[in-house]
């Protein structure tokens, strides 16, 4: 499951304050990956109010604004996506018990190589932003490994501290092919 001209596209997802970024960064940074950073923190950050719907909708659209538009540089390589619409889909579905068609239609219709779930194995970091410390965390971590089953995804759960994080995910793209 390649994107075009053999692109592999990689996830980096989890619950909040899992180290995301920061072992996002560093995959692309490691791997020469092209990186599509996490729109939602910024976003979210500016609003200067609680977030809507239409906003979810609004970071979920750019989040396949920007997949489209690098998927199509041409040659081969890593595309490596800072979170995605797993964890947008999910949210609609906690915060108001409903979400978008066309979220799930784009979903079924794309073409991930591989997700790397971060493991809630580190401690939270609350800030304005974040949500869900505590339980919720690993009962979000369940959900978004659900749900990436149910779309019938490839994954793997990343744990560790540091740069034990950084060489587990690299151990496990390496186990699968992508270097």
């Amino acid at each position: 499951m390649e994107g075009a001209g053999g692109l592999k596209k990689i996830v980096v997802t989890g619950p909040e304050s899992t180290g995301k970024t920061m072992l996002s960064e560093s995959l692309a940074s490691s791997l020469h990956a092209v990186l599509i950073p996490e729109f939602a923190r910024g976003y979210m950050e500016s609003l200067g109010r609680s977030y809507t719907f239409a906003d979810l909708e609004l970071i979920a659209r750019h989040q396949i604004q920007e997949e489209c538009r690098l998927s199509g540089l041409p040659g081969k390589g890593i595309l490596l996506m800072d979170t995605w619409l797993i964890i947008t889909l999910v949210w609609f579905d906690v915060v108001y018990g409903k979400k978008p068609d066309w979220i799930h239609n784009h979903i079924t219709s794309s073409k991930i190589d591989l997700f790397l779930v971060c493991r809630p194995d580190l401690p939270w970091v609350p800030d304005p932003v974040r949500e869900n410390g505590g339980e919720m965390r690993m009962k979000l971590f369940d959900r978004y490994c659900s749900e990436i089953e149910k779309y019938g995804f490839k994954y793997e759960i990343v744990e560790g501290f540091g740069q034990e994080r950084l060489h587990n995910a690299l151990l496990l793209l390496k186990s699968h092919h992508i270097e």
